[in-house]
């Protein structure tokens, strides 16, 4: 592919472009030109017309323009140039370039390969080291300063030519998903000097096979065929590799041309031309600081996007240890783990929807204050939101850290929810006054992690678990309580939570549609400051009831579940099924209450 390099008579003033086949660009000094070219003064908005074809470049410069094209000396009303041809407008000067790679030649001229291993080059010493040293202060306005990738690369290999003196030509390059070469840019310590094509093999060697600096020479009267750097000006050339991301491998492509003496007499060892060895390091310490950066860069754009997810003692350890949220970091990978999952959803939510018709963005803002009420929860007691299913929030704890104390924090959780709906409940005129929220949490196996691409990341938990905690968040309707636990999140509870910071209490054994093994259910409770109507005593009591129940013996169980207090709702479940029965519980009764819906 074809690359107009447009230089003026300052420093500064120089662009390259890419000119692909096919495609007619415009050249000219306004916003309307693909090729702008904004310092030259004599270029008209549009001043001519580029179309490359693989061999040729067409230029045909646009009727009525007041200063002409030039090529050679002389002005055209249109030409046709290769690689390595020119042509002036003003005082600045485009030069066609041919940026191919060198695919296939033959290899006898090969002298040598060496490939450097990390930190094989500590040992060496700069004999330039401020100047080096210099050059690298510069490094973090190259990386950062930068108001766009095209002006980053510009500047990266710019910074490569002023630290490596013996270098002629400077590339970065990158193997795409096709396996591909490309070269996205280049640039040579004199323009003039012509093209420049890196090696195919070369880069291959060093981005996909090994990862590593590769360094190639051959000899100097061979190098016109040579399967390296094609091109009699270089006869050495060495590719470092920086980082793979979403696109592919890339590294840095260094190429120059040995003093005027023997090649084969400055080979020394394993590692090479001496006076390369440092230029090597000088690259390698380049691409390390490059790769560190785009580390940095990774994971901050995670963390921005996992703060949604994660609590902040887990980004706080994520940070500690210094992990990468990159490709080729395990710890936030997918993986089974045990997990305790939360299902919160709003209750009436489709009522409201049909009722607010008029006014869709007003209950959108009021669902989803109520949604930050329960992610926010779920953060503060160190859990990960998951998804946000319409009006439902899933929380789960265990990952990407093991807890033992993952049902607790859960549980907490879920009251800490409960008792913010319920005091909103009391407030009239608030936002969120007329929302009540149905609860379910269940403790298990899962697969949880991130995924996502390059540009998007999510976390997100799936298995039985979390179809058992949305069942139970949905059962909690029919059993009239706001939280329900399944039985080996009760376990952890009974054990080991403080009755200051909640209780539980057996609801009964459940067959839910659709499912072929029974559950025994239970509710979580506040503590007892926070419902003084229902005392330890009343717990015990119901479950007495709820024993009997499950036994058979029915009218104990009536007697014991009609004793308490009129504000329970959750006795209801029970005595409405006695009361249909006339308290005798049905003939080969198995103590299981079948759930007639999902």
């Amino acid at each position: 592919m074809f690359e107009l390099v447009a230089e003026g008579p300052e420093p500064h003033q120089r662009s390259r472009f890419s000119l692909p086949p096919g495609k007619c660009l415009r050249l000219g000094r306004g916003s309307a030109a693909e090729l702008a070219v904004p310092w030259e003064m004599h270029l008209s908005r549009v001043h001519a017309e580029l179309t490359a074809d693989g061999t040729y470049v067409s230029v045909v410069p646009r009727k009525g323009i007041t200063n002409p094209v030039f090529v050679v000396g002389d002005p055209v009303e249109s030409g046709r140039l290769q690689a390595g041809e020119s042509f002036v407008v003003g005082n600045t000067v485009f030069s066609l370039h041919d940026v191919s790679i060198n695919e296939n030649s033959p290899e006898e001229s090969l002298l040598e390969e060496v490939t450097f291993a990390r930190g094989q080059l500590r040992q060496v010493r700069f004999e330039d080291a401020d100047r080096r040293i210099e050059v690298l202060s510069h490094l973090p306005a190259v990386i950062w300063g930068a108001g766009s990738l095209s002006e980053r690369d510009s500047r990266l290999v710019a910074l490569l030519l002023a630290g490596i003196r013996s270098a002629d030509a400077a590339a970065l390059v990158r193997i795409n998903s096709e396996g591909a070469v490309r070269v996205m840019h280049w640039d040579r310590r004199q323009e003039t000097a012509g093209s420049f094509r890196p090696s195919s093999r070369l880069v291959s060697e060093a981005l996909l096979k090994r990862q590593q600096t590769v360094l190639h020479t051959w000899e100097s009267e061979h190098t016109g065929d040579s399967v390296f750097t094609a091109t009699a000006d270089f006869d050495w050339a060495f590719c470092t590799f920086v980082n793979e991301d979403a696109q592919g491998p890339w590294g840095l492509y260094v190429a120059g041309r040995s003093e005027p003496r023997s090649l084969a007499d400055r080979i020394s060892g394993s590692l090479g031309p001496p006076v390369l060895q440092a230029d090597v390091k000088f690259a390698e310490l380049v691409a390390e600081i490059i790769s560190a950066v785009e580390r940095v860069n990774r994971v901050e754009g995670d963390l921005s996007v996992l703060r949604q997810f994660l609590s902040p003692p887990i980004l706080s350890a994520l940070d500690q240890q210094g992990r990468s949220f990159g490709r080729n970091s395990d710890l936030l990978e997918p993986r089974e783990c045990d997990v305790t999952v939360l299902f919160c959803d709003l209750r009436g939510f489709s009522h409201r929807a049909e009722v607010a018709g008029n006014d869709l963005l007003g209950l959108l803002d009021r669902v989803s204050k109520a949604l930050e009420v329960m992610s926010g929860r779920v953060l503060e007691h160190g859990g990960v939101t998951g998804d946000f299913l319409g009006d439902a929030v899933l929380g789960f704890w265990g990952w990407p850290f093991a807890s033992e104390d993952a049902p607790l924090n859960a549980c907490r959780a879920a009251l800490d929810i409960l008792r913010e709906f319920t005091e909103t409940s009391r407030a009239p005129g608030h936002v969120l006054s007329d929302f009540r929220v149905g609860i379910g949490i269940a403790r298990g196996r899962a697969v949880a992690g991130k995924i996502g691409t390059s540009d998007r990341v999510s976390v997100t938990v799936f298995g039985p678990v979390v179809n058992l905690a949305s069942r139970l968040e949905t059962m909690t309707k029919q059993l009239r309580v706001p939280i329900l636990l399944d039985e080996a999140t009760t376990e952890v509870v009974r054990r080991r939570m403080n009755p200051r910071d909640g209780r539980v209490r057996r609801l009964g054994r459940v067959l839910p549609y659709g499912l072929e093994r029974p559950l025994d259910v239970h509710e979580l409770l506040p503590p007892e400051s926070e419902r003084p109507d229902l005392t330890q005593a009343h717990i015990v009591q119901y479950e007495r009831g709820v024993e009997a129940f499950i036994k058979g013996d029915w009218e104990e169980a009536h007697r014991q579940l009609h004793g308490m207090p009129s504000s329970d709702r959750a006795q209801d479940f029970l005595t409405l099924r006695i009361a249909e029965h006339n308290r005798v519980a049905p003939p080969r009764w198995d103590g299981v209450v079948q759930l007639p819906e999902k």
